[in-house]
């Protein structure tokens, strides 16, 4: 994997990663969801907090920030993470972060007990062929709205 990593891309999934529901102000159990799809070229990351905070960015530079500001986005952030914490018995705890492989997707799960990940060949995802398949595309509902809304606010 060698992904160009814009500076700006690691201080924000950094940032993402060690956030605590504390820090968030969050209450909930299960408080943030990221969802990273590896690619030739660079990685999506998508991150979904519980309270409706939703940002979407790109490893090689670029993305959405703050787009749970707006109505459909934060909610569909809201029912990822909700929909994320009937799913934890399908992650594994981990302490170690790395970028999913082209063709692969990675989620992590941030609970107030810790972070759970898993990874799955994209193409099993899409294909309904993994047991995480439905919380993928929760999340694939989460990005349509964060694009949606970005194009109506240009």
């Amino acid at each position: 994997m060698d992904y160009t990593l814009a500076d700006t891309f690691k201080h924000l999934r950094s940032l993402a990663l060690q956030l605590t529901a504390e820090q968030a102000g969050i209450i909930d159990p299960t408080f943030e969801v990221i969802m990273e799809t590896g690619y030739p070229e660079a990685v999506v990351t998508l991150v979904a907090l519980s309270d409706g905070t939703a940002s979407l960015y790109f490893s090689n530079g670029g993305g959405i920030i703050g787009a749970g500001q707006h109505e459909r986005p934060a909610v569909a952030a809201r029912s990822l993470a909700a929909f994320a914490a009937h799913n934890l018995g399908h992650l594994v705890d981990t302490v170690d972060y790395p970028l999913p492989e082209p063709g692969h997707t990675r989620f992590y799960v941030l609970t107030s007990d810790g972070v759970l990940t898993a990874d799955a060949p994209e193409i099993e995802l899409v294909e309904n062929r993994h047991v995480l398949s439905p919380l993928f595309y929760t999340a694939q509902e989460l990005i349509t709205e964060i694009r949606e809304s970005d194009e109506a606010r240009q």
